[in-house]
């Protein structure tokens, strides 16, 4: 079981980043922290395999976190680092590379992106921890991120693994905005497939009115990115529950 310790400064992201983690098969959240100093304590503490890690933070940059997280004398090695920010300036793309994170999610972004992106690093994960001696042709393929992070297209600038999905801006309707909308977007994937989520239960987990919540799934059902089914109960109008597609 790949452990991972959550560092978001908001609490209601760090939730939903966590659900998206338990969701995804041989992974389990070992801790939350909100802030760098209490991220680097939960390091010590908990002995995290992966830090999802915001640069950020509200006392001290993620990346100052990372470069004490990859410095000497961290037990073992220290952790994987997965940065997971709204940051996409060059200089703080190169500093996580530098730093050796080994991938660079952009925020907003879809909950399937983070699963995609924790599979391949188990997947890299497997790969390394299978090697004894290994030839050129094994090493070229577990090495086959370079030079970006683990998972950029051979060749690539730097740069150019940085992950990113959002839902385009220019496809809201007016009153809706991008960032709003990833944040649904979130709780909607996080949801079961099978039973998915209503507007009142995605409103709770991201902190929006039901009213807002219900706009953002609408638009989403009206895209074709979330289908809608109706739940009949004994008495009242029957329920909208919206899917991920």
């Amino acid at each position: 079981m790949i452990r991972v310790l959550v560092v978001d400064d908001d609490f209601m992201v760090a939730r939903l980043h966590s659900t998206l983690v338990s969701r995804v098969p041989g992974f389990e959240v070992a801790a939350v922290a909100h802030s760098g100093a209490e991220a680097l304590q939960l390091v010590r503490e908990t002995s995290p395999d992966l830090v999802l890690l915001d640069l950020y933070l509200p006392d001290v940059s993620g990346l100052e976190v990372l470069r004490q997280l990859r410095g000497a004398g961290v037990p073992g090695g220290g952790p994987d680092v997965l940065v997971i920010t709204a940051a996409r300036d060059a200089a703080s793309v190169r500093a996580a590379r530098h730093g050796g994170a080994v991938q660079y999610v952009v925020k907003p972004f879809e909950g399937r992106l983070l699963s995609e992106r924790l599979e391949r690093y188990a997947q890299e994960r497997r790969e390394f921890e299978s090697l004894t001696a290994p030839g050129q042709e094994e090493l070229d393929r577990v090495f086959a991120g370079a030079p970006g992070t683990p998972g950029a297209p051979a060749g690539a600038p730097e740069g150019a693994a940085v992950a990113t999905r959002t839902t385009p801006a220019r496809t809201l309707p007016k009153g809706l905005t991008e960032q709003t909308a990833a944040l649904v977007r979130t709780a909607l994937d996080a949801s079961p497939r099978e039973t998915g989520l209503s507007a009142s239960e995605c409103a709770e987990h991201s902190g929006l009115s039901r009213v807002s919540a219900r706009r953002y799934l609408e638009h989403f059902v009206a895209t074709g990115t979330a289908r809608v089914t109706l739940r009949y109960g004994t008495t009242g109008r029957p329920e909208r529950r919206y899917h991920r597609v």
